[in-house]
């Protein structure tokens, strides 16, 4: 990880160029064994494990349980990428309509599998459809710690403060 979290620092002097970090990001070789430490679940929810923070990014590692979803949500304007480490995932990429009353247009549905790499990402949802265990790395450019999800029966935008299922390996 130390190499990954090297290379970052220096995309975060230039900004996090786009196409070089996803490509970057794509053609990692992250081994599982470098990650096990950071890999909890929960059967409440799925969890954000905290691997590296700084005031330029943050890289998490979420592990998701069988139908556990994170639900739409915004992120902020920030850069931000993720990769699908094993099993799959659906992603839902929705476009603002409108905020009052609150609107979402569904652009596309995602059937992202191992080695599919997703960002900068805006507005999303996320599944876990499979019957498996899944985890995904997460890197996050200018991190923040609320985040506005879209709540389309009620029509309204809530702000969800954002925690950690474990820092550095240990559960909070």
């Amino acid at each position: 990880m130390n190499t990954f979290i090297k290379s970052l620092k220096k995309y975060s002097i230039l900004n996090f160029p786009v196409n070089e970090v996803s490509t970057f990001i794509m053609e990692s070789d992250i081994q599982k064994y470098n990650l096990a430490k950071y890999e909890h679940f929960s059967k409440k929810m799925y969890t954000r494990n905290r691997i590296y923070k700084d005031d330029h990014f943050e890289i998490l590692l979420l592990c998701w349980l069988p139908n556990q979803m994170a639900p739409i949500h915004g992120h902020e304007g920030e850069k931000c990428w993720f990769k699908v480490l094993n099993g799959s995932l659906e992603i839902c990429n929705y476009s603002l309509q409108s905020t009052n009353p609150l609107s979402l247009i569904l652009n596309e549905k995602i059937d992202a599998s191992i080695g599919y790499v997703d960002g900068p990402a805006d507005i999303h949802s996320i599944k876990n459809c499979s019957q498996d265990p899944v985890s995904t790395l997460h890197i996050y450019t200018k991190p923040y710690d609320t985040c506005a999800v879209y709540d389309l029966k009620k029509k309204r935008i809530d702000r969800l403060k954002m925690l950690y299922h474990s820092i550095d390996g240990k559960l909070c």
